[in-house]
Formats: C-alpha cells, structure tokens, sequence
C-alpha cells in the first residue's frame, strides 16, 4: 500500500507501546423525543400514543464483537435476552459456531486475534468498560507504530477491525468511522483471495450499516458476497450474514422487490442447511415479514410470523417468552389487515406468556411498548377503559422501578392524558399534563425544548376547557423555547404555530395575523413534507379561509386551483 494512508487521532492518547504484536492486557487490567401534530378541528381526534424509548445501558448493551473466525451471527430479534442472566450478554447463538470451534488450519495470528477480541468482549460485558477502552488503545497504538514504519497490510487491517469493532460496542462512532476509512485504504486494492480478507469485509459491512452508511454497507457486502460464493458456492450457510446485510440495506422504497428476493434466497439456503424448522430461519422470517408489512402486503407479512411462532412453539413449549414475543408479531400483521379482536387476544396472551415465564423484567421497555400498542389498539376499536387500566399499568410499574420524578414517567402521563381526552375528561388530562410538566421542567430545566410536548399538549387541553388566555400564554411559551432551540423555519416551530393559531383563532385575534402566521407555517410544510403533501393541504385550506375573509381574491384564486387539486388528490374535503 502507498504511504499516504492518514490514521485518525486516537479518543484516549494515554498508552504506548513498542511491541509489534496484539497486546492482551492492558496496564490497568490488574487494577480491576414524537411530533406532535395538534390539531383543534371539531370532530373525534386520534389517539396516537407514545411508545418507551430504548434506553440501553452498560449491563445489556447489544454486544456487537463477533468471534473472528466465524463470519457471523445471527441475533434473533425475539430473543433479545436469551442467556442475559447468565452472561449480561445479548448475543444469538452463532450460525457458524461449528466451523469456529476447530483450531485446525486456524494461524497464531488469528488466535490471536480471537483472544484479543475475547478479552475485549469480557471487560465490555462485566460493565469494565474503562478497562476495555485501555486494552483497545494500547493495541491501536501498536498498530499505529507498525503503519507509520510502512507496514500496511492485511494484518494490520484486521488488527484495526476489531479494535473499531470493540470502540463500536463501547459507543464512540465518531473514532470508528474514522478507523473505517483507514482498513477500507487497505483493504480496497487487496486481491479476493487475500486470508482474512472476507471476515474483515462482513465486520466492516455491518458497521458501516450501524453507522447509517448505507450505499458503503451494500457494495462492502455485495463485494464479501462474490468471494464467498466463490469459495464455497452459492447456496453456502456462509453467504447469510453479508446477504441479510444487503437486504436490510435494501429494505427502503423502490427497493423493497430486491430486499424480498434476497431473504428469500436467505431462508432457501438456511432451510437446505439446517432444515425448515431451524431457529436460524427466525431472522430473515422476521425480516421479510417487517418488509412486506411496510409494503402493505399484510398476508404475506401474516404467514412468516406465523412460521416463526411455530418455530419457536416447536422448539421451546408455548409458555416461553420468545412465543410471546413471536405472537406480538403476529398481531401486528393481523391488525394491518383489520383483524383487530384477533390482534388484541395475541397482544393479551403474548403479555400473560412474557410475564408468567419471566422472559423479560416487567419494567422492560421492549415489554412496555407491547402494553402501549394493545392500549392504543383499544381505543381505537372504544375499548378506552381496558386501555387506560394498561396504561395506568405502565405508569405504576415505571413509578416502582425508577421513582415518582424520574423523567421516563412523562411517556405514560402524557399518554394517559391522551386518553382521558378523547374520553372528554379534560380536568383529569389537565392534571396529569401539569404533573408531567413539573417533571420534565424539574429533570430539564425551563428552556429545554423537550418540556414542550407536554405545554402544548396541556395547551390544547386547556383550549377544551375554554381558558383561552392560558392556552395561548403556553402556547407562546412553547413557541419561543422551540424557536430558539431549533430555529424559526424548523418543523417544531411549525407545529407550535399551528397550536397557537387555532387558539388565537377563538380569541379573535387579527385576521391579518393570523393569516401571516398561517402562511409561514405553509411554508415549513412545504419544505419538510413537499408542496404535495397532506400537511400541507390542510394548511392550504386555512390560508384560503383567510384570504377570502380579507378580500385578498387573486391570491385566493391562485391558491384554491392548487388546493382543489390536492383534495382531489387525498380524495377528501377538509373544513376548517
């Protein structure tokens, strides 16, 4: 390789080291927020609920180092606790596991390699992340040494992969992506038959996928996927991972026929290897599934979640918590495709199978979600009450874990405020929108923009009530953090406006005002959604209102050709 490849600065400069091998230890190793989208129109809102964000922490952090020798593993995502008391790792059973476990033909070098990445896995794991961060410094600082001297081969390229993918687990991305750049100057004019060449190019290719890099992530996996077919042909268990890494590229819009073909391909070649029944089908079943429901292609969705009930049923009994998670799947196909009742009796039984099994803690935000998607379900079919008593599960569970002030509280608050709107029960939402508030402003401080979902969620409540003056006091309070936070064309901004016009509106406000307000919140619309979108039709209708109201004819005539032709689009006809 040329000279001129630059290696990034490294997070930590604190250990150097002259050896020109892997080192093992390290010195210290002997020390041991939804858009909101208001809208005050009289008729029946909605009720769109809040899902618990994903919150991963040191203990259960996705471990994302695979074991070198083997391409890859396939992580089940129903099973993402799987041995977690044991281990403290989230971690799937490796597809390859057989071919990894013979040292027969494997070099020192790559024994190396194993080790190094087994100790990094360990510190990770038992929460010794310092520890870790050492050990991969002191290994980058020797392969740094070795570069600057003009080594730059294969060698150090796989070196640098696993010390990326160790700073990937411990979260620094920025430094990884840096590393990316430098094993991808190595590695990009190597020959196909290069040893470690295609393990290092899976790593990478699912990095750069983690990373968001998604055209980088398909022609680093398209590129593994030639040399493995060529090595061990094209229906081998060894094209799997870099062929899922395609097809989750792949699984955007005009892409989507490509994606299904592919886990297609994926599932044919696993059921050959490891027979039709076989828990490794889970994650291209799942896959495929996700795919065609964002599709709208609900009964092809329903039959491979099906399959992987049955797998999993197969396997492990119908009372174990990855059958409960299976069935949630389940239910989401079955409520695309307007089976609602049978959607709901998944969701309940899938709760009852996580919760008598202890598949999963019930605090879980992963199980926490599923009770918000049943409760919302519920309402939307009238059946409020049985979802509020979910939703106040979600509040009292949370309130047990993680104390009364803790500001994951406000995810159930508002959404418990929610419901006791649409059930007109506007005193009781006022009540817990103003305790949810207190806790966000509490955790936050006053001008953070995060304290603003719920002031205009208690903004429009107070607009319900009739306490215009301090609907529309909030509702400017919101207004000026936002603007500030995220600028004044933001789509934030837009919305608070939206709010602050329909309240202004009842006050009497100018019409020429609210007019000017109106037209700048079109002009957000359209550069977040496109002049064609719904949003902004809806927009549009209020701007014409006005204009009509002040006289202003020829603009109104302008604007109504383009909103006739947007209702003809949507098909519909919105009053304001």
């Amino acid at each position: 390789m040329a000279a001129s490849i630059l290696l990034p600065s490294p997070p930590f400069n604190t250990y150097r080291t002259r050896r020109l091998s892997i080192n093992l230890h390290s010195k210290c190793w002997h020390q041991s927020s939804n858009s909101i989208l208001l809208s005050l129109r009289n008729r029946e809102p909605k009720l769109k609920l809040y899902s618990v964000p994903a919150i991963p922490n040191v203990g259960s952090r996705q471990f994302m180092l695979k074991p070198f020798a083997a391409v890859d593993s396939l992580e089940t995502h129903v099973s993402p606790h799987q041995d977690a008391a044991a281990s403290g790792v989230q971690r799937s059973k490796t597809v390859f596991d057989k071919a990894s476990d013979s040292s027969d033909g494997v070099s020192d070098f790559e024994r190396q390699l194993q080790e190094l990445f087994n100790e990094v896995k360990t510190l990770i794991t038992s929460g010794n992340e310092k520890d870790a961060v050492d050990l991969l410094q002191a290994n980058y600082e020797g392969v740094k040494e070795q570069m600057n001297a003009g080594s730059k081969g294969m060698e150090e390229a796989a070196i640098l992969d696993v010390i990326a993918l160790g700073y990937m687990a411990v979260g620094n991305f920025k430094f990884v992506r840096s590393l990316l750049d430098v094993i991808s100057e190595i590695i990009d004019d190597q020959n196909d038959d290069e040893p470690l060449l295609d393990s290092i190019l899976v790593h990478t290719g699912s990095m750069y996928s983690n990373l968001g890099e998604f055209e980088k992530s398909l022609l680093v996996n398209k590129r593994v996927t030639d040399i493995l077919e060529k090595k061990h042909g094209k229906s081998s268990v060894v094209l799997v991972t870099p062929l899922l890494g395609m097809a989750k590229v792949l699984s955007s819009p005009g892409k989507a026929t490509k994606a299904v073909d592919i886990y297609h391909r994926v599932i044919h070649i696993l059921e050959l290897s490891r027979g039709v029944e076989s828990e490794d089908l889970v994650v291209p079943l799942f896959g495929l599934g996700s795919l065609l429901l964002k599709e709208g292609k609900a009964t092809a969705a329903e039959d491979n979640f099906i399959r992987i009930l049955n797998i999993y049923t197969q396997l492990y009994g119908e009372n174990d918590g990855r059958v409960g998670l299976a069935m949630c799947s389940l239910a989401h196909a079955k409520c695309a495709k307007g089976n609602a009742d049978e959607a709901i009796d998944l969701y309940k039984k899938a709760l009852q199978i996580i919760k008598d099994s202890s598949y999963m803690p019930l605090d879980d935000s992963m199980m926490e979600n599923m009770r918000i998607d049943l409760a919302e379900l519920l309402h939307v079919v009238g059946r409020g009450r049985e979802g509020r008593e979910l939703l106040e599960e979600c509040l009292l569970i949370t309130e047990k874990h993680k104390g009364k002030d803790n500001p994951s509280l406000v995810t159930h608050y508002l959404n418990l405020a929610a419901s006791y709107s649409q059930s007109k029960d506007f005193v009781t939402a006022e009540q817990l929108l103003r305790t949810s508030l207190e806790i966000m402003m509490k955790a936050e401080g006053p001008d953070n923009p995060s304290i603003t979902f719920p002031m205009l969620h208690l903004a429009v409540t107070l607009y319900h009530l009739k306490r215009d003056e301090e609907a529309e006091q909030i509702a400017l309070e919101a207004l000026r953090i936002r603007e500030n936070a995220f600028g004044k064309d933001s789509l934030p901004v837009g919305e608070a406006l939206d709010c602050l016009v329909s309240i202004q509106t009842r006050l009497g406000k100018g019409e020429a005002e609210l007019l000017e307000q109106l037209e700048r919140v079109l002009r957000i619309q359209e550069k977040e959604f496109g002049g064609e979108s719904e949003e902004v039709m809806v927009t549009l209708n209020k701007v014409v209102f006005y204009l009509d109201k002040l006289g202003k004819k020829d603009e109104k005539s302008a604007l109504q050709k383009r909103l006739s032709r947007l209702r003809m689009k949507y098909k519909q006809v919105v009053r304001y």
